[in-house]
């Protein structure tokens, strides 16, 4: 298992993801979420879910031009559609969210997959391990990535992030895991943030063996890039940079499409 950081890809090459997925069914609990347990490899194939967005533009699907939470929310009603298993879930999300991501989803989806949670990131995150480890898609947001920090003096949200998520597969021998788990954080300095609302914590979590850490560049990359780390089968933080939400603007396609984690971005000048 390796930590992988993704920023964007300028060329997309034909990425085919492959079904690797066992699963058996267990009863329901009581908001209906999924007990299934399922068991994957960790080399990162997923389901088969959309074409890739170069195959998209070949095909002439130009998209809207929209900025990056924009593109975000976009992603986050695909995957909710697209798989009853998904849920988002974190502070203030069922009304649309501080940074307006998660607009319309609980009105869409109701508030049995889009729901609010107590002021609690350790809570969250052990949430969320537990549900994807159910078999469920856990998107699991983090109001401000500064908020991981002032649990480590309780070991919690760290902990819960290092030593479970993470090391989830490997306790078991590939037997559970919890890959259904997503952990999206918006993270760096804009505005009167201040010291409590700027920090950018991704180089300590790049250091992590066992999940991935995912930070898009642009609208079209942040769509993309979430929808595969929802359907990876290994734990992902996903990191949004708010400086961009509103500034960086490009034309999307609306359809479904993937773009392959663990592939750096090469640019030429």
């Amino acid at each position: 298992m390796t930590t992988t950081t993704t920023t964007s890809l300028r060329r997309f090459p034909r990425f085919d993801f492959v079904s690797k997925f066992t699963a058996t069914s267990c009863s329901s609990s009581r908001r209906g979420f999924s007990t299934t347990t399922s068991s994957s490899s960790s080399g990162g194939s997923c389901t088969e879910y959309s074409l890739t967005l170069q195959q998209q533009l070949e095909s002439g699907s130009r998209g809207k031009s929209i900025n990056l939470f924009s593109a975000i929310n976009q992603a986050l009603h695909i995957a909710l559609d697209s798989d009853p298993r998904a849920y988002v879930f974190g502070e203030d999300v069922s009304f649309g969210g501080v940074f307006r991501c998660t607009t319309g989803l609980a009105d869409r989806f109701g508030k049995q997959r889009v729901f609010n949670t107590p002021l609690c990131e350790q809570g969250i995150v052990g949430f969320g391990i537990g549900l994807a480890a159910m078999g469920n898609r856990a998107i699991a947001e983090i109001q401000f990535a500064d908020y991981i920090y002032p649990a480590f003096d309780q070991a919690c949200i760290i902990s819960l992030i290092v030593n479970e998520a993470a090391k989830f597969r490997y306790r078991s021998g590939n037997q559970f895991n919890c890959g259904g788990l997503t952990i999206r954080a918006p993270y760096g300095a804009v505005g009167h943030g201040g010291h409590y609302h700027s920090q950018s914590p991704e180089a300590f979590f790049c250091h992590v063996p066992g999940i991935k850490v995912v930070i898009p560049r642009s609208p079209s990359q942040a769509k993309g890039l979430l929808l595969s780390c929802i359907r990876d089968p290994n734990p992902v933080v996903f990191f949004e940079p708010k400086w961009l939400y509103r500034l960086a603007v490009e034309e999307v396609p609306e359809q479904d499409y993937m773009l392959p984690l663990s592939e750096a971005e090469v640019r030429y000048f």
